[in-house]
């Protein structure tokens, strides 16, 4: 009989501390898996976030081919009007050459 009771006796303390360790356990699965959904929203915000980002860099900013694109547009239409300035010159010192001429009469007098 003393065995029989010396085995309940460990039998239970056994499952004494299999109770204080499996809640042990139980506690730190249940403060993991809340950190693990926190950390899920704080990613999932830093993901929005960086999306608005993105979309605002997209939308502000110039890519550098788009850049040279654009630098060579202003570039040709700057040529042009350098070609204009020189054409109006031209037509500028013709005007002068015949002001400084003496005027012809085509009439016989």
């Amino acid at each position: 009989m003393k065995i029989v009771a010396f085995f309940i006796t460990v039998s239970g303390a056994g499952w004494a501390i299999w109770w204080k360790i499996d809640a042990k356990v139980e506690k730190v699965k249940t403060e993991t898996a809340k950190e693990i959904e926190d950390q899920r929203v704080a990613t999932q915000d830093l993901r929005d976030d960086l999306a608005k980002h993105q979309l605002h860099t997209a939308e502000k900013y110039i890519t550098k081919e788009g850049l040279r694109e654009t630098t060579e547009q202003i570039m040709g239409a700057i040529s042009g009007v350098k070609t204009a300035i020189d054409n109006m010159t031209l037509r500028v010192d013709r005007v002068v050459e015949n002001q400084s001429k003496p005027a012809r009469s085509t009439r016989a007098n």
